[in-house]
């Protein structure tokens, strides 16, 4: 398969800025939050592999694409945030999730018991399942392999004779009688669905260990972790404690969203750690119910595992209180040193009591976060294969494999990854580390600088948090190239933003696919289950397509009653990488009421050149009534001319069948239709459409098409409804 489009999109857009961005990357760094107002105060957070000290700078970054596909790298010296001299020393990560309660006994106890139910899911690993470290004693059950041990001070055995299982969940007990120094260990497994597999592993093995002088007093607990740092793969449930007299007891499907599981019994509460992976099956799981809320009792484990990363958790370099007066844009720290340079990005609002622009362009935060540190260049996935030539910001992944995975990725144990945060370097959201996402989204901004089009910059997360307050004081809000996840208070802001009059262009394809969830009591992550059906690199596992922030149903919004073809008039059809290719303007367009867009457009082939060769490429989407596009939308062009590559996405089709070729579904939509209170939409169906913005310094048929639309939804002349224009 030819790989000329993949070649340019992750190696062009993987060329450096300067000679020094193709040393090894040393530095690196993350801001909190993302995106604030001007008036407000932002944290960077810096390390050095190796010590060093440089220069901190604030720039307001035009365009981040260093490519030749873009209109060129730009940014601007922010003097009014003045330079620091910052001195950085290494940071170090510590991945992995775990709980842990802190119990309090005000005296030595001989007496203890455990109980819970473990489920190994990664026994080529070994890790600790259990650990409780006191000022007198300490104990750790742990596997080396598929062999289940224990640590009693410091002594070791074995607990099992019969191995471990993936997959399989145990009971486990543990008593303690300081009196005669007696420990006794009980691992049982129940019978499960498979007669086969429960052969030579159901029953229970008990063992009778003779410790003396066990005594705790005040001690942790930690699961899924031991005392020296070390983690395990694998789920437990229902974890019990006594120590004398101190009996504490937790629900682990209690409070789903929290950070920190109350008790049900006892006063010492369970606090989460690196946001572990709940809303999944327990031990007690039957089949009959699909909604952890229906019967949470059985969604009782949480899974834990090794590589989990929420918060790098590092202490601030930096923090700088932004200026009332600084105007809103995409901004970077830029930290440069004799090591190299750094920048990280970051959004910045009108202050709330400024002058808001008419226009907003909305950064896809929700996608930075779900491909974070993805590792598709390293690993390789469907569409590109894995590559050796990598740019720095991908090879600190290689050489650093702790800043945590991208909804892209499975854990080693092969659960998908659910959750993904921000709040960690994340080594693509910078400018031209990557030909996805966020390069491409600042050529937008170039454009609408280029055209001097005064805008704002609102983000996901805004959205997602204020609702349609975000959205209400723009006329017109431009998308990025690829804003393909969103949560439903997000949908329901630009529903109602819709509604009210707003005028939407949406510069991008495979948008508003997925759904996602948000919770304030992990603020910047995000949840995602790849439930049902679509374009996917793994899917949820049985009972467990349901989100644990909020109970909704995962998956595709289209899935979910809410097609892409609702809000925007098209959705997400076909993915190929081959080449980009050129738009064929429909034939009655030019007499419709939507001719003003081509106003100035000679040529009936639209965008001929561009990233990978074309306006249309990448993944396109299209007009299909079936799924929610208004009847009355004029389609203004379509793309058809793709390379063999170019297929349908998965749900798009019910079984293993050859299509005819061309496929008529296989399709990218150019779309404009009006909506209430005078407003209106336009869509160009297309991820490519940003790499065809700056050829021939804007003078060209895509650039002029955006203007068109952007000069007419900038006009508060309300749109006609499809009857009084055709009047």
């Amino acid at each position: 398969m030819t790989r000329e489009l993949l070649n340019q999109l992750f190696q062009l857009h993987q060329m450096p800025t300067s000679d020094r961005d193709l040393d090894p990357k040393l530095i690196t760094a993350y801001c909190e939050p993302w995106s604030l107002r001007a008036g407000e105060t932002i944290d960077w957070f810096g390390s050095s592999l190796q010590a060093t000290s440089g220069q901190l700078d604030l720039v307001k970054l035009n365009c981040g694409d260093p490519t030749r596909s873009g209109p060129g790298f730009s940014e601007e010296e922010c003097e009014i945030v003045p330079s620091e001299t910052i001195d950085l020393n290494n940071q170090p990560v510590v991945p992995g999730s775990y709980a842990q309660a802190f119990v309090t006994t005000g005296q030595a106890e001989s007496l203890l018991g455990v109980s819970l139910w473990f489920q190994p899911t990664l026994l080529k690993r070994d890790g600790v399942i259990l650990s409780l470290e006191s000022e007198g004693s300490s104990i750790e059950i742990y596997n080396i392999g598929t062999s289940l041990m224990g640590r009693f001070g410091d002594t070791e055995h074995s607990l099992r004779k019969t191995s471990l299982e993936r997959r399989r969940w145990y009971f486990l007990t543990i008593d303690v009688s300081g009196e005669d120094g007696v420990v006794t260990v009980s691992v049982s497994s129940p019978r499960s669905a498979s007669p086969g597999r429960d052969l030579l592993q159901q029953g229970e093995e008990i063992s009778a260990l003779d410790i003396p002088d066990l005594t705790f007093k005040n001690p942790i607990l930690r699961l899924a972790a031991g005392f020296r740092g070390e983690r395990w793969d694998g789920r437990i449930a229902e974890p019990k404690l006594r120590v004398g007299s101190v009996v504490n007891e937790w629900q682990l499907e209690t409070d789903m969203q929290k950070a920190v599981i109350p008790p049900t019994v006892g006063e010492c509460e369970l606090q989460l750690m690196q946001l572990p992976t709940r809303g999944v099956t327990g031990p007690h799981w039957t089949g009959e119910h699909q909604r952890w809320s229906d019967q949470p009792s059985e969604w009782n484990a949480i899974h834990f595992h090794h590589d989990d990363l929420y918060n790098a958790g590092w202490q601030p370099s930096h923090s700088v209180a932004l200026p009332a007066e600084l105007p809103s844009g995409i901004y970077c720290f830029r930290f440069q040193s004799q090591l190299g340079v750094d920048r990280v990005p970051f959004f910045v609002r009108p202050a709330a009591d400024a002058q808001h622009s008419d226009v907003a362009l909305l950064m896809p935060s929700a996608t930075y976060m779900a491909y974070a540190n993805h590792r598709m260049l390293i690993e390789g996935a469907d569409f590109v294969g894995a590559r050796t030539n990598l740019r720095p910001e991908h090879q600190y992944l290689v050489d650093h494999n702790n800043l945590g995975l991208s909804h892209y990725e499975k854990h080693p144990d092969g659960s998908g990854v659910m959750f993904s945060s921000r709040r960690r370097p994340v080594m693509q959201v910078r400018p031209g580390a990557d030909g996805w996402n966020f390069t491409p989204d600042t050529d937008i901004n170039a454009f609408l600088v280029h055209a001097q089009v005064d805008h704002d910059i609102v983000t996901d997360e805004d959205l997602h948090i204020e609702g349609y307050d975000a959205l209400a004081p723009y006329r017109v809000i431009v998308t990025g190239s690829h804003p393909e996840y969103w949560s439903t208070a997000m949908l329901d802001a630009l529903d109602e933003w819709q509604r009210s009059g707003g005028r939407l262009m949406y510069l991008g394809g495979n948008g508003f696919y997925w759904r996602v969830a948000f919770s304030d009591h992990w603020p910047g992550a995000i949840e995602l289950r790849r439930a049902e059906d679509g374009v996917r690199n793994w899917q949820t596992g049985d009972g467990e397509n349901y989100h644990a922030w909020g109970a909704e149903y995962g998956g595709l919004w289209r899935r979910n009653g809410r097609a892409p073809n609702q809000l925007v008039g098209i959705g997400f059809a076909a993915q190929g990488f081959e080449k980009a290719t050129f738009y064929q303007m429909n034939s009655e367009a030019k007499a419709s009421r939507a001719a003003w867009i081509l106003e100035g457009v000679e040529e009936e082939e639209i965008g001929t050149s561009g990233l990978g060769g074309g306006a249309a490429g990448q993944e396109v989407d299209r007009y299909d009534q079936r799924l929610g596009s208004p009847g009355h939308a004029v389609i203004l062009a379509s793309a058809t001319e793709f390379g063999a590559d170019m297929l349908r996405t998965k749900e798009e089709f019910e079984g293993t069948v050859a299509f005819p070729n061309p496929d008529p579904l296989v399709r990218a939509d150019m779309v404009f239709y009006e909506t209430p209170e005078g407003g209106a939409v336009f869509s160009v169906g297309s991820i490519s459409w940003f790499g065809a913005l700056a050829r021939n310094g804007y003078e060209n048929d895509v650039a002029r098409i955006t203007s068109n639309v952007l000069e007419r939804f900038l006009d508060p002349t309300p749109f006609p409804t499809p009857d009084e224009a055709d009047t």
